[in-house]
């Protein structure tokens, strides 16, 4: 039997199928430049460069004035955010009108484009993207809470399309996508507020003065200068084992009036009343034994 023209039948059939698939993407491509507007393309350049610098300018100023103004930092960020978000989706938006002539034939590219874009290659951009979105509408935090994420505690200091900024207690910027708030677990201290309460624990031997150890702290509280004094000062005691030692853990709940002077008032505290227990003889818990016959018999012996 002879395949020679079964064989230049399928190498036809082949050859058509390429040149007609190159084809098309040759008309996709001319469609697209055609419709490209480069004048646009210029003004859109521009135009991003002014948004970016006017964000610039009023994050700087907002940011002066919330240290002008510290009782109105917490609405100053707020509004520098939802600022943000405006200015984001205007420029984006005028930069798409100005740089594409808009057609029934671009249209249906842009569609299949963006499609396959979001399923691939943006999957975990467009999901910080929406999660965004969620966070600007949902509040689980917002910019200048303090926060304790993944292991991480800081100060929030910008949330964006992408992703939020924190500044951790060690002065560093971490930047976490904004996708993760959506899985995991986030506790903020002072939702919205400049106060915030904090616990500093204490322990003391299980023989020594309870009550006066109790109202030693309470004072030592009220006398910082870092204490906001409108919310209750508490000290709540427990018996526990540390170290192996049986101990009073009193532990004292007291809001800060400022979330940036959370480790400041715990130094002050922490050092008012180590002091005031060394001249009352307020003594750290110490190991008890209980006596065993047996054994010191063994050692007499």
């Amino acid at each position: 039997m002879n395949t020679r023209p079964m064989l230049f039948i399928a190498l036809a059939c082949f050859s058509n199928v390429a040149v007609a698939q190159e084809s098309k993407e040759l008309q996709v491509i001319t469609t697209l430049a055609e419709m490209i507007k480069p004048g646009g393309i210029f003004l859109s350049i521009i135009l991003i460069t002014l948004v970016w610098g006017v964000l610039k300018v009023v994050k700087t100023v907002v940011n002066d004035l919330s240290e002008v103004f510290a009782e109105r930092r917490m609405l100053l960020q707020k509004a520098l955010v939802f600022f943000q978000f405006i200015a984001y989706f205007f420029t984006i938006t005028t930069c798409v009108l100005l740089s594409f002539e808009f057609s029934k034939e671009l249209l249906a590219i842009l569609g299949g484009t963006v499609a396959v874009a979001v399923g691939f290659a943006l999957k975990d951009i467009a999901a910080s993207i929406v999660a965004g979105i969620i966070i600007m509408f949902d509040r689980p935090f917002q910019v200048g809470d303090r926060v304790l994420f993944g292991g991480e505690y800081g100060d929030i200091l910008a949330i964006g399309l992408r992703s939020v900024k924190m500044n951790t207690l060690d002065d560093n910027v971490v930047t976490i996508p904004n996708n993760k708030f959506l899985s995991d677990l986030t506790s903020c201290g002072n939702y919205g507020e400049l106060d915030m309460q904090v616990a500093i624990s204490f322990y003391i031997g299980i023989d020594q003065d309870l009550s006066e150890a109790q109202n030693v702290i309470r004072e030592s509280a009220a006398l910082s200068k870092f204490v906001y004094l409108k919310k209750p000062i508490n000290v709540l005691i427990t018996q526990t084992i540390t170290n192996n030692f049986i101990c009073y853990k009193l532990t004292l709940k007291v809001y800060v009036l400022d979330t940036k002077y959370e480790k400041q008032l715990e130094t002050d505290i922490t050092i008012r009343v180590n002091e005031q227990f060394r001249k009352l003889g307020i003594l750290p818990p110490v190991m008890h034994f209980q006596p065993n016959p047996e054994a010191e018999a063994v050692v007499t012996k």
